[in-house]
């Protein structure tokens, strides 16, 4: 039986390839991290004091942008997620509405600061504690997924509408902040990846790459 070595091993570790979950897919099934649409001044959402409905709709804004400035940087480890970049296309598209947000932040600040240094003060202390609110560790698989799909109808939705996508989606971006993991099965999955190999040694094989059954008897495969 005449087997070359390069077809051998190409097709024992194509095999192995198609036998793998797509990357992207942490789970055999996801936690549903959907939500209700929200206007951003429900309880137990990070509020703005006496701020006016334009006030709370620019902090509605700011936070989902803050949202999907995490997920490029956290999500890096997963390209095809493309965090990165859906999030460079929606700072493209929405560019207009993201700065009227952060004017109209701005100008809350120095109104109940009571002065522009003060209000300034207060700004930064409300964008540290925006993007620190998105920072995960343990639920970092759901909120990288979570936060590639609203990149995703962020970078797709029509200017003038980022508004709509926050109070789409930002219920599912906190929701995602909540370590969950495999839902499909209650134990732990264990996948064999294990790689099925002939023997690589130069004995097995002659100078034109071809199997020697006289040296090393029939061709198999073994684990690797």
């Amino acid at each position: 039986m005449i087997v070359l070595r390069t077809l051998a091993v190409t097709a024992a570790l194509s095999a192995a390839a198609l036998a793998t979950p797509a990357s992207a897919q942490f789970y055999f099934q996801s936690h549903d991290m959907s939500g209700p649409p929200i206007r951003g001044d429900e309880p137990g959402l990070p509020t703005l004091p006496g701020a006016t409905p334009d006030e709370v709709r620019a902090n509605l804004v700011w936070n989902l942008r803050s949202a999907l400035n995490v997920a490029a940087l956290q999500c890096q480890f997963e390209p095809t997620l493309l965090t990165v970049e859906n999030y460079n296309v929606t700072l493209a598209n929405h560019k207009d509405e993201f700065k009227k947000s952060f004017d109209t932040l701005a100008k809350y600040f120095v109104r109940t600061a009571k002065g522009a240094k003060p209000g300034q003060t207060a700004l930064d202390r409300y964008g540290t504690r925006t993007y620190s609110a998105f920072t995960t560790v343990g639920a970092q698989y759901g909120f990288c997924q979570t936060a590639a799909k609203v990149a995703t109808a962020a970078a797709y939705a029509p200017r003038g509408t980022i508004y709509q996508v926050a109070m789409n989606y930002m219920s599912a971006m906190r929701n995602a902040l909540v370590p969950w993991g495999e839902e499909r099965f209650p134990r732990y999955v264990q996948i064999d990846t294990r790689v099925w190999l002939p023997r690589l040694d130069d004995a097995c094989w002659d100078k034109r790459g071809r199997w020697q059954d006289r040296k090393c008897g029939p061709f198999t495969l073994t684990f690797r």
